[in-house]
């Protein structure tokens, strides 16, 4: 009995390890086809023809994506089980980043709405597969989880460019690049397709939606105000560096250290997050660095551009894997993880969506940078509202 049950033990423990590799491989995926486009939206704005609005668009285009597929999410997953929907997930973004660097704007459009569905069934699975398989390791996984797609984001970020110019791939070389780790993540997660079959029984649906309760609104505006924040800067951020005097390497290296800074918040903030019952004082920190550091950015001072876009980095880098943590302390049970994890990634990213085309619009008609600060700075003032009432312990 003790020999099988040690048994037993090594390999749950050796399945485990595999599903955090494949985890960690599966993350590093999640946010480069995103990222890696702000650097190089001058050169395809040349290229195609397109106005700073539909430019803006290609940012904001894979976020409804995001909005709309994650209301299906979750019972994809219930249908083939949450590892298989995973897999598929991946398997459509690859087929979208390839499509979106195939021809003109139609196909780099569809494309990037492609990657969005493929990364959005990920999104949303990824955090109740790790509350089922590795309950009381939550916070270490989303932590790990949310660090390697932080990681990824900033080094898409910082060598788009490089790629694009210094290797002469062009843009569509450059955005096809990050298609390579599509593969191994691939490889490492096949083994999960057995560990974690289809269900048996369907199954059962919380008994409270979701979209009744005022906690999960909370949560999910926090979810929807931090990707907000992050993916209109990481669109707008290298084209407002370069017009303050930077280089287009220079710029997307300056939006890659925000994200790197953040590296060190994206991975701590869980740790603190779980050591408490309520991360409201934690969530309202963050908020004021947000404010800080995005006041700071009136003064076209380049040193003290530079310090302040490292404090950005740090609240984006904490707030996202906490909104990640926050899906799970804030429910009772999977379905009810899975059913906030899909609502707060619908409408969440549906609110994040405006935020890249909304201020290319703005800034086709005023050409005035300090827009995007007054609208950061906005929307951080929220984020710290309904971080501080998320933040409260209380469950669904």
């Amino acid at each position: 009995m003790t020999f099988s049950h040690n048994i037993s033990r090594l390999k749950n423990k050796s399945s485990n390890q595999w599903l955090v590799l494949g985890i960690l491989l599966v993350s590093f995926n999640l946010r480069p086809s995103i990222t890696a486009v702000g650097p190089l939206i001058p050169y395809i704005r040349e290229e195609m023809s397109i106005s700073n609005g539909l430019a803006g668009f290609l940012t904001t285009l894979p976020l409804l994506s995001f909005a709309i597929f994650s209301l299906f999410s979750a019972a994809i997953g219930d249908y083939f089980g949450k590892a298989k929907a995973i897999f598929l997930g991946l398997v459509v973004l690859g087929i979208g980043s390839i499509i979106r660097v195939s021809a003109g704007p139609y196909m780099l459009f569809f494309g990037t709405a492609l990657t969005g569905i493929g990364i959005v069934i990920c999104n949303v699975l990824l955090i109740p597969l790790v509350k089922a398989r590795m309950p009381m390791k939550t916070g270490a996984v989303t932590g790990m989880y949310s660090t390697g797609m932080s990681l990824m984001a900033a080094i898409a970020t910082a060598l788009s460019v490089p790629l694009a110019i210094d290797l002469n791939w062009g843009w569509r070389g450059s955005l096809l690049f990050w298609s390579s780790l599509l593969f191994l993540a691939l490889i490492v997660w096949w083994p999960q397709l057995k560990l974690s079959p289809k269900p048996k029984i369907k199954p059962e649906k919380p008994g409270k939606s979701v979209w009744r309760s005022r906690l999960a609104w909370q949560v999910t505006l926090f979810m929807g105000l931090q990707s907000f924040l992050f993916f209109t800067l990481v669109t707008w951020l290298p084209d407002m560096m370069i017009d303050r005097g930077l280089s287009p390497v220079e710029a997307g290296l300056t939006a890659s250290l925000m994200q790197v800074v953040g590296l060190s918040g994206t991975f701590v903030a869980p740790f603190i997050a779980v050591r408490y019952q309520q991360q409201s004082i934690f969530n309202t920190i963050i908020g004021l660095i947000y404010v800080i550091g995005f006041s700071s950015l009136f003064i076209s001072i380049l040193w003290l551009n530079i310090i302040s876009i490292g404090l950005i980095g740090l609240g984006m880098g904490a707030s996202i894997s906490l909104a990640y943590t926050l899906i799970a302390l804030r429910t009772d049970g999977d379905n009810y993880t899975s059913a906030l994890s899909g609502m707060a990634q619908s409408a969440g990213y549906f609110l994040a969506a405006f935020g890249p085309m909304l201020f290319g619009v703005a800034f086709d008609i005023w050409q005035d940078w300090d827009l995007l600060i007054y609208l950061m700075i906005i929307a951080s003032t929220l984020f710290t509202y309904f971080g501080y009432h998320a933040g409260k312990n209380r469950t669904i």
